[in-house]
């Protein structure tokens, strides 16, 4: 092809430019598509940002119930009409049939303004007058007459529905009256349970008690039989016996006295009760104990004094082997005599009412007074829960009610109980516990978050140490050191990796890598110190090397060289490690564990879950720090080593603080992928909740325990809420881990700016 070039002369003018010609339709198109484009991509930024808040809107609707606080409301007034004193209350489960328990017998009240029910003659008075009664409870129940019988009673509510609406038909079911004294004295109090036959404590005098056993024994062939065992009990204390309270299942009497004394009574041997140790219990010395009650489970007493001060107590075992009460909380008290207690049928909140008509809703587990009901009710005698714990009665001296409809969805639920130490049921002091459901209906659950986060922060940390110098190491290497075509195949190799399913990672280290580790335990501490020996080694040996060998190296493929030492170190590692094992740690290494320094080895824990999630995140943090350790300018790397600086001097002084920002964000988005980190905790610990530091013990992480626990959460119920609690403080450490990550970042990048 021939040349057109024209050469031009000295003097001759320049040719006319000629005029670009430009597109409108294209340059339009053109900024359409732009301006199309930018709108595109903060829409789509908007949409994440509002999905997010959508989120937490969700989230924030499920918690707050958590916050609310319990609230009482008056739903009506009934006048007694009588003078008749009561002397307990209780009511149906709709709260719609009550019933008043007084010195001429049972009355039935109907609280929804309609007919009462009819008056049920209650059999076997005899002429004799109420003149005391076991706590109501849940069940049978007994009377204490004036002329020294017991009556076992049960209140029955039958339930009907028609076209015209529910009906509700109370009736009763009388036992067979108790002879508790033989002279006919009359009962001051009295404590029954229907367990093992039937067991009645009843006072008699100022210091005598009465244990009346009943044994029935049904025969294959013919009618059964009905024994009745009855011993007299005098309690060496001072005063008298101001109130009973006899555990469900009839093994432990506690008796409050007029001098403030509570005595525990051993009824777990029959025909041979011990008396204990009496052992001060009123909030002020000399205070008299004026009413005692159990909580839902029987393993709690509430112990109400003359000076209004109520408090709990537990049985705990001492040194010398017996039990002893001890308190475990002191709530906030009454300005008057506590008249009444009584346990919610639902969980471990309980009422507390004094004369003046003030009434208290306590919880037991968190000690805490969660609600004042100034009830205005004079005299005031006795008050109930509802059997749903969505009301409570008031009974006045003159036989009227007071009814309150009670809202207290989550009474558990306070800030000591989700992150501080508890004293729950059963254990010798407060502790942090997550234990949400139980096997019983007296289950007192466990809601602390703290082993939770405990854990989590536990397994990011053993994941962290092991992914960090592995994954920075390597972006190191393979961004100053490795030659292009290896780097090549082994960044993407490290990538691919990130798109392994964690549930198969899980599934690997709980049913492989757990038993292959428990096998070789000691030569896997053994692994850092002896691969990295025989690699300096081999770098040391290789500078004898002939160069003409060393030549045919191509610079930045030494690491291939390497790995048969690598495997070399670990098996070395491993073989080392049974010798040390069986020198070092008498043969057995879960034993010299657990004797020389009290630590138990579970095979799946934190050991286990530290290689397998450090697998996971050592991807992410590779790619991450590998780019911008590349990205550094290369007139920075040139012009360190034109200044005579080594490779080494020139990535560590140079390139790292230079690419310092972009590490630091790899580093922190490893710690939000195995901070939210679910199956790999799941599968790979056992998913205990113990906060324990050791490498060789589980722990249970806030991702797993959402996984866990949600499918079984009840909607709505406090398992449920608590959980969605869960994912927002989830929520808020990786915020706050990734908003400090971002500030750090940029003040890195300042600081560096100018290099």
């Amino acid at each position: 092809m021939a040349d057109t070039t024209k050469v031009l002369t000295p003097g001759e003018p320049l040719p006319t430019a000629r005029p670009v010609v430009l597109s409108v339709g294209r340059a339009g198109r053109r900024l359409l598509v732009d301006r199309l484009s930018r709108r595109l991509v903060t829409l789509g930024g908007l949409a994440i940002i509002g999905s997010i808040l959508a989120i937490l809107v969700v989230i924030a609707i499920e918690v707050y119930p958590l916050i609310q606080i319990p609230t009482a409301t008056r739903v009506g007034q009934v006048s007694g009409g009588t003078t008749s004193t009561a002397l307990d209350v209780g009511v149906d489960e709709y709260r719609e049939i009550a019933y008043l328990l007084s010195p001429a017998g049972i009355r039935f009240v109907s609280l929804k303004g309609g007919i009462a029910p009819r008056d049920i003659p209650l059999p076997g008075l005899d002429g004799a007058r109420l003149m005391t009664a076991s706590p109501l409870g849940r069940g049978p129940f007994a009377l204490g007459l004036s002329d020294g019988r017991a009556i076992p009673l049960e209140v029955k509510f039958t339930v009907s529905h028609t076209e015209e609406g529910r009906t509700i038909q109370p009736d009763l079911l009388v036992g067979e009256p108790l002879r508790i004294d033989g002279e006919g004295r009359p009962i001051r109090h009295l404590a029954y349970v229907p367990a093992k036959g039937g067991i009645t404590v009843g006072q008699l005098g100022p210091r005598a008690l009465v244990l009346v056993t009943v044994k029935d024994t049904k025969a294959l062939i013919g009618p059964s039989t009905r024994e009745e065992f009855r011993q007299a009990l005098s309690l060496p204390v001072e005063g008298e016996i101001t109130a009973l309270a006899l555990d469900g299942r009839g093994e432990d009497l506690f008796v409050g006295t007029s001098t403030g004394s509570l005595v525990r009574v051993d009824l777990r041997e029959a025909g041979n009760p011990k008396i204990g140790r009496a052992v001060p219990a009123t909030s002020n010395p000399g205070i008299g104990v004026t009413a005692l009650g159990f909580l839902l489970g029987d393993r709690t007493l509430v112990v109400g004094d003359g000076a209004g001060g109520v408090s709990t107590w537990q049985l705990l075992q001492t040194d010398g082997g017996d039990p002893r009460p001890v308190r475990i909380h002191q709530f906030e008290g009454h300005r008057r005599p506590v008249a009444a207690i009584d346990p919610s049928p639902r969980d471990k909140g309980f009422l507390t009412a004094d004369s003046a008509g003030t009434v208290r809703l306590h919880f037991g587990t968190s000690g805490r007074t969660l609600l004042t009901v100034q009830a205005g009710t004079a005299g005031l005698r006795a008050v109930t829960f509802a059997p749903k714990a969505d009301g409570l009665l008031i009974a006045d001296g003159a036989g009227g009610l007071s009814h309150w409809a009670l809202h207290n969805p989550h009474p558990e639920i306070t800030l000591r109980s989700l992150f501080g130490k508890i004293w729950y049921e059963g254990y010798t002091g407060p502790e942090y516990v997550w234990q949400s459901t139980g096997g019983t209906d007296d289950f007192e659950a466990k809601f602390s978050l703290t082993p939770l986060i405990y854990g989590t922060l536990k397994g990011t940390f053993y994941a962290l140490l092991f992914a960090v110098p592995v994954a920075l190491l390597g972006a190191l290497y393979a961004a100053q050191f490795m030659h292009p075509t290896l780097k090549g195949i082994v960044k993407p190799t490290v990538e691919i990796m990130a798109a392994l399913p964690s549930v198969v990672l899980g599934f690997l280290a709980g049913l492989w890598l757990a038993p292959q580790v428990e096998r070789v335990v000691p030569g896997l501490f053994l692994t850092p110190i002896v691969i990295p020996g025989l690699i300096l080694l081999a770098v040391f040996g290789w500078r004898f090397v002939p160069p003409a060998i060393r030549r045919r190296v191509r610079p930045g493929t030494e690491v291939a060289l390497l790995i048969p030492i690598a495997i070399l170190g670990g098996w070395l590692s491993f073989g080392l490690g049974g010798v040390a094992e069986r020198l070092f740690l008498s043969g057995d290494y879960r034993g010299w564990l657990l004797g020389a320094l009290g630590l138990t080895y579970d095979q799946r824990n934190s050991l286990v879950v530290g290689i397998a999630m450090g697998f996971a995140v050592i991807p992410i943090i590779f790619t991450i720090a590998e780019d911008s350790l590349a990205n550094v300018p290369p007139h920075l790397v040139a012009g360190s080593l034109a200044l005579g600086a080594t490779r080494w001097q020139t990535a560590l002084r140079v390139v790292l603080p230079t690419a310092s920002p972009g590490i630091f964000s790899a580093v922190m988005i490893g710690f939000g992928r195995a901070v939210g980190e679910t199956m790999i905790v799941l599968m790979a610990t056992g998913n205990t909740p113990v906060m324990d530091w050791s490498i060789f013990n589980g722990f249970r992480a806030l991702s797993a325990n959402i996984a866990v626990e949600l499918p079984e959460a009840p909607v709505g119920g406090t398992l449920f809420r608590v959980l969605f609690l869960a994912a927002f403080l989830l929520f808020v450490m990786t915020f706050i881990v990734n908003t400090a990550a971002e500030i750090v970042r940029l003040r890195l990048r300042r600081k560096y700016r100018y290099l």
